[in-house]
């Protein structure tokens, strides 16, 4: 890993929470975040708390490194959706990188209203 991705993940593990590129709304109860990819183009590592939910806006191929260091690659139909529950105290930590050779597109959706955790704060 190279010097710039281990700063990232040093500050995801103290609770980077944007978790998308764009945050498109915020209420009380949502965060609602746009994630669109070029081919090679990534989001640096950050804090999930929140329970979520994304849903592909494209069908594409994706790899994640999680913060114990596992890789992830994963293949999407546009429409799919997954759906991420965390407890108390719990987290996860990831980047994401476009590894297809077209746009890769996510809708992602934090629900403040219902979680274990509070929001991380947004710089």
């Amino acid at each position: 890993m190279d010097d710039q991705r281990k700063a990232e993940l040093d500050r995801a593990n103290k609770g980077f929470g944007m978790v998308g590129q764009k945050l498109v709304s915020e209420t009380a109860d949502v965060r609602v975040w746009r994630i669109d990819l070029a081919p090679g183009e990534r989001v640096a590592f950050h804090t999930h708390v929140l329970n979520y939910f994304w849903t592909a806006t494209s069908a594409r191929k994706s790899r994640s490194t999680y913060a114990d260091g596992r890789v992830a690659d994963t293949e999407y139909v546009e429409g799919s959706t997954r759906h991420y529950t965390f407890g108390p105290g719990e987290s996860m930590v990831h980047d994401l990188e476009n590894i297809g050779s077209t746009r890769l597109s996510f809708t992602t959706v934090e629900l403040k209203i219902g979680s274990a955790n509070p929001p991380l704060p947004l710089p």
